[in-house]
């Protein structure tokens, strides 16, 4: 049985991932039903390879935090003893990768948004192929939550609304409290002097 390799290549990323169709599942020709190795070059950075269980954990790390980016929403994503680490680091986005290996010391690669969108496209290109006929394990993708994206907001700008209305509303009240009552309907009032015909009682002693 021949062995079968598919590329996705973008300008900063190369992923090429070699198998072979499962039988036992009817696939045949250059299908993918059995992963026996993947090989990722990023620029200015070693080649990298490992195992099904590697090539998954870059998954689940890097797509969810790429869509959290999208959306202004920080944190780190994959476990810090797990296979595959990354965050936001001094405005680039720092790639940690650990060996399942021992003695072999965990490998840090800075990424800038242009590396992370090719990263990004390559993995959704593999995990959207029709020819990969494999079962991934990762988290699939949900829309996020409403308090993530209260959260991105900051506290002065998520209560200037409120606090603003409570300023209209006290210089509202100040303002009827302060204003003269309209006069009844029927009555008037005068400033000029005593109405005609009335008449002006003047007491000399």
């Amino acid at each position: 049985m021949l062995k079968t390799v598919h590329r996705y290549e973008q300008t900063a990323a190369r992923l090429v991932v070699e198998g072979y169709p499962d039988l036992s599942d009817g696939q045949e020709g250059d299908t993918i039903g059995i992963l026996s190795g993947w090989k990722l070059q990023l620029v200015g950075a070693p080649e990298l390879e490992g195992t099904r269980d590697h090539l998954e954990a870059m998954m689940a790390a890097v797509m969810p935090y790429a869509r959290h980016q999208l959306s202004g929403i920080g944190g780190r994503f994959g476990g810090d003893q797990g296979f595959v680490g990354i965050e936001a680091v001094d405005g680039k986005h720092q790639l940690q990768l650990r060996s399942s290996r021992e003695g072999v010391k965990p490998l840090q690669l800075l990424l800038d948004d242009a590396d992370l969108a090719d990263l990004v496209r390559c993995l959704d290109r593999l995990r959207l192929d029709e020819k990969v006929k494999l079962q991934w394990t990762y988290p699939e993708d949900r829309p996020l939550a409403r308090r993530e994206l209260l959260e991105r907001i900051p506290l002065q700008r998520r209560l200037a609304p409120a606090a603003l209305g409570g300023l209209v509303l006290s210089l509202t009240t100040a303002l009827a409290i302060l204003l003269p009552l309209p006069p009844r309907p029927g009555t008037t009032t005068s400033v000029d002097g005593p109405e005609p015909g009335s008449k002006i009682i003047n007491e000399t002693k």
